[in-house]
């Protein structure tokens, strides 16, 4: 029997980590088997979860970002003898048909090498919940299927803030895919790699989504197949989030353009840079210098 192992990093999101967790607990399976990892990354307070019997958890004592938390984990998957990754957020909880729905696009062609979920704002969780009428919370999209603005040198989500009418129901090609929840077959990422450790956090997903269609697959999204998401819960707050933010964000960019973007789109980013190095806030001057001194993975971020 095929084996799909769903991997989890936790980082001091303890409440929201349960919660998906019990959520994985009504997972419907067809044909296979599943096996649940918690990476708990380096969290101050470990993660406990009383009913882990069927849990394998492993706790790192330092923080190694988004990258390197899921990396721990897909390698702990192909140690027991996964046939099938699934990557997902803490801050999500999933449909029972998940993993039925992902698996059976990801099944239909040998060069499909990783499908992506429809994903909405958990209910009360969208970024403008005050526009939307009641009916429609919990209907709002995060994310239905993306791409990359190769210009401006970013990930786009399609739909994003759209109340779901039915309007991306169709199962088609994408090219980027969200890290917040991706199934993969073990082949692409044994021929692809794992998550680049350079980025820690941001744009690690746009890099492998770039090497995975390098490599001769193709990225699929299955509408379907649909989870919820808090979104960035594990950000550090709104003061300490924007910081994070403005720092990796602003740092990735570089390296994920420098690495793939035209030589417009890289020049472009060498005017912002300069710009953001003189007028930028205090940690996008930092990532700049981090980014032209080879700072990369954590870089100066936690130096405080």
């Amino acid at each position: 029997m095929k084996k799909v192992g769903i991997v989890i990093v936790n980082y001091d999101t303890q409440e929201a980590t349960t919660a998906l967790l019990k959520s994985l607990e009504n997972l419907k399976t067809k044909d296979f088997e599943i096996e649940k990892i918690v990476v708990d990354n380096g969290s101050e307070k470990p993660f406990d979860f009383p009913q882990k019997s069927d849990i394998t958890l492993i706790r790192l004592e330092e923080n190694t970002g988004f990258s390197g938390g899921f990396n721990t984990g897909i390698r702990k998957a192909f140690e027991s003898g996964t046939d099938y990754v699934l990557i997902l957020n803490s801050d999500t909880t999933v449909d029972p048909d998940l993993i039925i729905e992902l698996k059976k696009v990801l099944d239909s062609d040998e060069k499909v090498g990783a499908v992506v979920p429809k994903i909405y704002f958990a209910k009360g969780h969208e970024f403008h919940k005050e526009k939307y009428e009641k009916k429609d919370l919990g209907k709002v999209i995060w994310y239905a299927g993306g791409f990359i603005d190769w210009a401006n040198v970013r990930s786009v989500h399609r739909g994003v803030d759209e109340v779901d009418h039915g309007q991306y129901d169709e199962i088609e090609k994408v090219e980027f895919a969200t890290g917040c929840c991706v199934l993969f077959k073990k082949e692409t990422l044994e021929k692809v790699g794992l998550f680049d450790g350079k980025y820690f956090l941001y744009y690690e997903d746009a890099d492998l989504s770039v090497r995975i269609k390098k490599a001769g697959f193709s990225i699929y999204y299955a509408p379907h197949a649909f989870l919820y998401h808090l979104n960035a819960s594990s950000s550090g707050g709104a003061g300490r989030g924007n910081e994070l933010q403005d720092y990796f964000i602003t740092r990735n960019q570089m390296i994920f353009g420098f690495s793939y973007a035209t030589f417009k789109a890289k020049f472009a980013l060498t005017r912002q840079a300069f710009s953001l190095l003189f007028n930028g806030r205090p940690e996008q001057k930092k990532a700049i210098r981090d980014f032209y001194s080879g700072k990369f993975g954590k870089g100066t971020f936690f130096n405080k």
